[in-house]
This record gives C-alpha cells, sequence and structure tokens, in this order.
C-alpha cells in the first residue's frame, strides 16, 4: 500500500472516483483518514468491541463494493458514517431478536476500556462510561443512534439527519424520547447544577430537551489488525 502521504491534499470525493477507475490503494486511504470516527460512533452505539469491530468491517466493504454508487450529493464523511449507523443496527436489531444484548456483559464493558486508559483515567471517569454504555444500550437502536451522533458524537441535528438519511424532525423526536427513557437513569451521573438541562449547552444545533453525558473517549483506533481497517475493505 502507498504512504499515504502520497495523496497529499486529495479530496475523499476524488480518492473515491480513484478507488472506482481501480486505484488499489485509495480506499484505504479514506479509511486511514476516517476509520477513527468511524469506530468511535459504532462503539458508542453498540457498546461492545467485537461487535463495533464488525459493524464496521461490514460497513467498509459495503463502501468498498458500493463506491461506485456515490453520487457526491453529501460529503464522503456523511456517506460513510450512514452506512456505518446502518451496520450498527443491523447488528443490535439481531442482537434483539435473539434476545440478548452485548452491554449485559459487565465483562464485556471492562474491555470497552484499554489497560492504560484504566491506569491513567479517574476512576470515576471509568464507571461514568460504564454507565453510560449500559443505560444506552437500553434504548431502542434507532433512538441510540441518534443520541450518540448528536449528545455523544456533537452532530449538528441536520447533519445528524443526513447521516441517519431522516428528517431533522425525526431525529429531534429520536432523541427527545431517548432523553426521556434515559433521564432516570442517569440523573445522578449530571452535575448538580444542571437541574434546568442547559448547562451543557455548546452551541451546536442539538435537539432539544436534556442531552446524554458526553461519554469517555476511546482512546483506539480500533481492530487495527482487521482487513477492512487496513485498507483491505474488499476481501470476502
Amino acid at each position: 500500500m502507498a504512504d499515504g502521504n502520497a495523496y497529499g491534499d486529495t479530496s475523499d470525493q476524488d480518492l473515491l472516483a480513484r478507488h472506482v477507475e481501480g486505484d488499489p490503494d485509495a480506499f484505504g486511504e479514506i479509511v486511514r483518514r476516517h476509520r477513527d470516527r468511524l469506530w468511535a460512533v459504532a462503539l458508542r452505539t453498540l457498546g461492545d468491541r467485537e461487535e463495533a469491530a464488525d459493524a464496521v468491517q461490514d460497513a467498509l466493504v459495503s463502501a468498498y463494493r458500493a463506491a461506485h454508487t456515490f453520487r457526491g450529493q453529501s460529503a464522503v464523511t456523511t456517506w460513510l458514517h450512514r452506512i456505518t449507523v446502518n451496520a450498527c443496527l443491523d447488528r443490535a436489531r439481531k442482537a434483539a431478536s435473539r434476545k440478548t444484548s452485548p452491554v449485559d456483559d459487565t465483562e464485556r464493558l471492562e474491555q470497552l476500556l484499554e489497560p492504560h486508559e484504566s491506569a491513567s483515567a479517574p476512576a470515576e471517569r471509568n464507571d461514568l462510561h460504564r454507565q453510560l454504555i449500559e443505560a444506552l444500550g437500553t434504548l431502542p437502536p434507532d433512538q441510540r443512534a441518534a443520541l450518540v451522533l448528536v449528545d455523544m458524537q456533537g452532530y449538528p441535528v441536520a447533519e445528524a439527519a443526513r447521516v441517519l438519511d431522516v428528517p431533522t424532525g425525526t431525529v429531534k423526536s429520536r432523541c427527545a424520547r431517548g432523553r426521556a427513557r434515559l433521564l432516570p437513569l442517569l440523573t445522578h451521573l449530571r452535575p448538580e447544577k444542571s437541574g434546568d438541562g442547559k448547562e451543557s449547552s455548546d452551541g451546536r444545533n442539538r435537539a432539544e430537551g436534556t442531552s446524554v453525558p458526553p461519554a469517555a473517549e476511546p482512546t483506539d483506533a480500533g481492530p487495527s489488525d482487521s482487513a477492512a481497517v487496513k485498507g483491505g475493505g474488499g476481501r470476502t
């Protein structure tokens, strides 16, 4: 694979076009640029490292194969996030149909925290992250995805709507319903002064209502040993 620096300031859209035209390394550069954020969205949506890794790989394989369908009506990053969120929702629905949830397994939750993070981060921050993932796991997948994008990833509502391919009103509704379900579970995690629900406002175009407390940032780029994250993406 060519060094990513070889592509310089080549835009994502041009890289995708090069991939379609047969450049063997262009898609790998796209993966290199965006895998961290895709991994963060998948991990926070699913709450399980193995499921998140599989979802990201599924999404990258889909993107690799569907690149020729990209028409430039949105940014490449929006297109990739939409595919990743859909892959996560597919896995969440399958887990729900099996009447099991990865976030019910405490040992799996512990795996969300890398050893070096556990050693350096305050214990209470790790505990908040764990409790937040557990609480999110109680939501329907569509509400969970909306809250992950808007409250935890900081997407404006309009951008989250483009990622999820739904109207902005639907995103706002999903966020509001999700927050209403989470509030009894998360009240004890919020600062005392946040009773009016306004202190978390930071100027983003968020949906109305009390937002979910942000989780600790994942400290790695995900499953770097997978074929998709290496840029293989197209392996079957």
